[in-house]
């Protein structure tokens, strides 16, 4: 059965937060504040916050740079995974993931669905790990960012979570490395 397990050691994640709106600002930004919030009362460490414009090659810099952190432990982001014109969060994505994690982008749409129905058909939310830093793009609304927190990432993201976790898996993701090197 899925579930915390009490029994396992709690193990704080770092974790970091970037915007992506041609309008926000941190004052202005519910979406960041949301994840900001449920981040710190899960007991993980939110390590960075920023707000890029929607324009791909800001986006993937920023990735870029937050990957290349080792104190990054993960990346959420909020906004510019609709279908507009500037919505180019997934694009920016794919120029930095070296695997896709699909299941993120099909469960949340899934459990959107339950919500706003088939709406949730315009949202790209899209998972993937980049040389060991896991990456979310969450929605832009308050609400998008409230549901994939509390339904997915606050599990998947918790050490104790049974039958498995993302955090169990940390240790293994640079696995490939060993080999290329040896």
């Amino acid at each position: 059965m899925a579930g915390i397990d009490e029994t396992r050691r709690f193990l704080p994640v770092n974790i970091a937060v970037l915007t992506i709106s041609d309008t926000r600002t941190l004052a202005t930004d519910k979406s960041g504040d949301v994840l900001a919030e449920r981040i710190a009362t899960s007991g993980h460490r939110l390590v960075a916050r920023a707000i890029v414009r929607d324009e791909a090659d800001a986006i993937a810099a920023q990735l870029r740079d937050w990957i290349a952190d080792p104190s990054i432990d993960c990346v959420l982001t909020t906004g510019g995974t609709g279908i507009t014109g500037r919505d180019v969060t997934p694009e920016a994505f794919d120029r930095v993931l070296e695997k896709r994690i699909e299941g993120f982008g099909e469960l949340f749409r899934m459990l959107s669905y339950q919500k706003i129905g088939t709406s949730t058909m315009q949202s790209r939310a899209i998972g993937g790990v980049a040389k060991g830093t896991y990456l979310f793009a969450l929605p832009g609304s308050p609400g998008a960012c409230r549901d994939g927190w509390d339904d997915i990432l606050r599990f998947q993201l918790d050490s104790r979570h049974r039958p498995c976790n993302l955090v169990e898996l940390m240790p293994r993701l640079q696995e490939h490395l060993k080999t290329e090197a040896a």
